[in-house]
């Protein structure tokens, strides 16, 4: 039974001993917990020490770089609102100054602004905005020139995104949900159901705003919600993808069309058997270029690059890319008819050239590192000579560069006294079935060779994901490092940035290929590295955390476990989330007519043979891997004996944010391992299972 204590000094949650679930909702919490290293109150302070970049761009000159900041308070704490900077590229950061938005006076005396989302002028000479200086949480457009006044230009009731100027300068384009408060998205905290239930249809709209009187005209169908669109070159009409109804599940059946700039009857250019991203115009306007591939989630963008004609020829589209051994994540056309591009590739990022006509490409940078402009990963001038983006991986906290890609200048330095609190990393490469498989392992801080050490597996989410190095928020197993842990980081198959065809083969195979690469990735380092293998733990968020329980229904190779908004049961998840078009692709129809396909990849039917400690965490408003999943993995291990506990975290969605859930999960997981994989637990051994009505008492299995 769970209750909250009040006192002087707040609320305290209190938990009944006979119940191993936690749930956090009010502040301060007192979560009793082993002791820890000193290392992690500092480790912490480090995480929220670092100041955070996005929405880096350039002007289509290349004169001009702007980025976002995120604000701190006196004490150097994260605080609420984002600033806009810009400086001269030629001046290498020196000189940037504040983008001025002036508050209103009803607006002055509350919460800091946040301004982002810079769009530049096909001219250069103006950037559009967005910005809730006027009234706190409502966004509008401002436009500015580089040094001048910022000058609202709309009276928006909704929210507004990723504006983008026409290329005659005349209009700004927007995504805009009407009277929405806030993004919408399946990571956002979900609506608890009640009364009559039914899909709520948000619809978020292409509109365009004339740029000299804010006027706003919607362009595309009010039962449709748009993902992402482009202008064409004449600024005639805009392409975009978009799929009627809940706007939070149907990313995944979206098709491409194009639009009048005025409005009018959407031409369907595209109807993609997979998931499609990037619509962009070719300089003549003539083709349309987008990435299309298997895709686990919106905005995690990665596959092959097509080309299709933009006219009503109904012509296929082509791949230009087939076969090639990356990911495709972003693309931008040059005035040569080239087409530029970012991919995954082999655990880091990697820039390129494409020749449509010859398929040619020509790779231009390439590092082990992690590139971020905003929702795309870099920011380029009219003709690509210049790049923006924010850089940072395992070495290198976060800072904005500017530049030729590979020759970049380093445009900001608010993170330079940071120092990494975790060991080096390696690219590690191994064999598993047909594939070449590459994963990452981060060292323990202080490394002795002489000394064996526990470690831990973190299985990235997705499944189409990469995990490639980046400096590490909270809530990342790279921390564990700080602890005297080797964190062992794989790619398996399923992931992103080794071909189509990789990405494609846990198709119907969820948890038996992808786990299979990763035991084998995990013998190859237990020959070469120091590590104890009675200490070995693993770990995930999201598709990391079905990995997790998986893992511990498979093999007993693992002493500690923790999932992160795991999938228990394949089969009741269908009916439970809210997004459930992903799954189609994956394996290949729905629960109801191939049910046998979601059984033979659940945990819960394998739940006997689960020995594993094992802590999990989930937001009890989590759309994605709803909280249920979680409490009926618990409370089957609880039900056999199995060490475990639950932490449910109150108004969190598919992702943890507030600061103090976060602390609290960083240090709970820490404590979970520390405890588990030390020396007395692992030399202790496994009580016996439980004793159950009508069942006698088991014996440990044998380990595999």
């Amino acid at each position: 039974m769970l209750f909250l204590k009040q006192s002087k000094a707040g609320y305290t949650l209190a938990v009944r001993k006979r119940s191993a679930i936690f749930l956090l909702w009010a502040l301060p919490i007192c979560v009793a917990v082993p002791a820890l290293a000193q290392t992690v109150p500092q480790l912490l302070a480090t995480i929220d020490g670092t100041t955070q970049y996005r929405d880096a761009s350039v002007s289509p000159d290349g004169r001009y770089v702007t980025w976002t900041v995120n604000l701190r308070n006196p004490d150097g704490s994260p605080a609420t609102g984002t600033e806009i900077w810009w400086t001269e590229l030629a001046r290498g950061g020196a000189g940037a100054r504040r983008v001025e938005v002036t508050k209103s006076a009803s607006a002055a005396s509350k919460s800091a602004a946040a301004s982002h989302s810079v769009a530049w002028s096909a001219n250069s000479g103006r950037m559009a905005f967005l910005s809730d200086a006027e009234t706190p949480g409502q966004l509008q457009v401002y436009v500015a020139q580089p040094g001048g006044a910022a000058k609202k230009l709309t009276g928006l009731k909704g929210f507004p995104q990723r504006p983008r100027w026409s290329p005659d300068g005349t209009k700004i384009a927007l995504l805009f949900t009407e009277n929405a408060t806030h993004a919408a998205g399946p990571r956002e905290p979900a609506a608890k159901l009640a009364g009559v239930a039914g899909e709520q249809n948000v619809e978020q709209r292409l509109v365009v705003v004339d740029a000299a009187t804010g006027e706003m005209t919607p362009v595309t169908p009010a039962d449709t919600y748009v993902y992402e669109y482009d202008w064409s070159p004449d600024a005639a009409q805009l392409v975009y993808t978009a799929a009627k109804g809940n706007g939070d599940n149907n990313w995944w059946i979206a098709g491409l069309y194009t639009v009048g700039a005025a409005g009018g009857e959407p031409h369907s250019v595209h109807q993609p058997e997979l998931q499609i991203a990037e619509p962009h115009f070719s300089p003549d306007g003539k083709q349309i270029a987008f990435i299309g591939g298997l895709m686990s989630d919106e905005g995690a963008t990665g596959g092959d690059i097509f080309v299709i004609p933009s006219g009503t020829g109904g012509f296929p589209p082509r791949n230009l890319t087939a076969g090639r051994y990356g990911s495709a994540a972003w693309l931008k056309w040059l005035p040569s008819g080239k087409i530029l591009f970012a991919e995954l590739a082999d655990g880091g990022t990697s820039i390129g050239t494409l020749d449509p006509a010859s398929r040619e490409t020509n790779t231009v940078w390439k590092g082990a590192e992690t590139l971020q402009a905003g929702a795309d990963p870099v920011a380029v001038s009219a003709d690509g000579a210049v790049v923006a983006t924010v850089r940072h991986s395992w070495t290198n906290p976060p800072e904005v560069w500017a530049g030729a890609a590979g020759a970049w200048t380093q445009m900001t330095r608010a993170n330079a006294s940071l120092t990494p609190m975790w060991g080096k990393a390696e690219s590690i490469h191994w064999r598993s079935d047909d594939f070449d498989v590459q994963g990452w392992m981060i060292y323990p801080l202080n490394y002795d060779p002489a000394k064996k050490y526990p470690l831990v597996v973190s299985v990235h989410g997705g499944p189409a994901g990469m995990k490639r190095p980046a400096w590490p928020g909270a809530f990342d197993a790279t921390v564990l490092s700080s602890q005297g842990y080797f964190v062992f980081f794989p790619n398996p198959r399923g992931s992103f940035g080794f071909g189509e065809a990789f990405t494609k083969a846990n198709v119907r195979d969820f948890g038996r290929g992808d786990l299979r690469d990763i035991l084998l990735g995990l013998d190859t380092q237990l020959r070469v590295l120091p590590v104890d293998a009675r200490r070995l733990g693993i770990a995930g968020w999201s598709y990391g955390g079905y990995m997790a329980m998986w893992a511990v229904t498979q093999t007993r190779r693992f002493h500690a476990a923790f999932a992160g908004a795991g999938i228990a049961n394949w089969q009741s998840y269908y009916g439970e989330n809210r997004i459930d078009q992903w799954m189609i692709p994956y394996f290949g129809a729905s629960v109801y007519d191939m049910p046998e396909v979601y059984a033979k990849s659940s945990p819960m039917n394998f739940i006997l043979n689960a020995h594993t400690p094992t802590l999990i965490a989930v937001g009890d408003s989590d759309a994605e891997c709803p909280a249920p999943q979680s409490e009926e993995f618990w409370h089957a291990l609880k039900t056999l004996g199995v060490k475990t506990e639950l932490v449910v975290y109150k108004d969190e969605g598919h992702a943890i944010r507030q600061p103090a859930h976060v602390k609290d999960l960083v240090t709970r997981t820490i404590a979970w391992f520390n405890e588990n994989l030390s020396e007395e637990a692992v030399s202790k051994p496994e009580p016996a299972r439980a004793t159950r009505p009508g069942q006698p008492v088991r014996a440990p299995a044998a380990g595999r």
